[in-house]
């Protein structure tokens, strides 16, 4: 019979656990979240990449692919601002034609880093992005 973790750290250790599966990358692109606090904004910085054989995300100037622990200067095609999650949300999901966003998947990535974001804003804890 399957149990569902209920302690803090349990939880933690499945959130880990999920964070580290694979996942097929969106060929619409990836996004690079910050918080400004000075603005008190929750930032999106979108990034145009393809996808290799390998299923790597690499830069579509070079064909080289994006390393992921090293920081590549890239400039992005459009940076999305908004005082709130569902705000941020708004502006990339609906208003944003064509939406920079193919996979289902991707979008409710973006959601719950956006609600984190949010949360890290207000509460003034460094946000990270997963």
């Amino acid at each position: 019979m399957y149990t569902v973790p209920t302690s803090a750290e349990n939880l933690a250790a499945l959130d880990n656990k999920l964070s580290n599966r694979y996942i097929e990358l969106d060929p619409a692109g990836y996004f690079v979240i910050y918080v400004d606090r000075e603005a008190r904004l929750v930032c999106a910085k979108h990034y145009t990449n393809t996808i290799n054989e390998k299923g790597l995300a690499c830069d579509p100037e070079t064909g080289e692919p994006l390393p992921c622990n090293v920081k590549v200067e890239r400039t992005p095609t459009v940076l999305f601002t908004g005082r709130t999650a569902k705000e941020l949300c708004i502006k990339i999901f609906e208003e944003t034609k064509p939406a920079p966003i193919t996979y289902l998947d991707h979008a409710a990535y973006l959601g719950r880093e956006f609600v984190r974001a949010e949360a890290a804003l207000i509460s003034g804890q460094d946000y990270i992005q997963d």
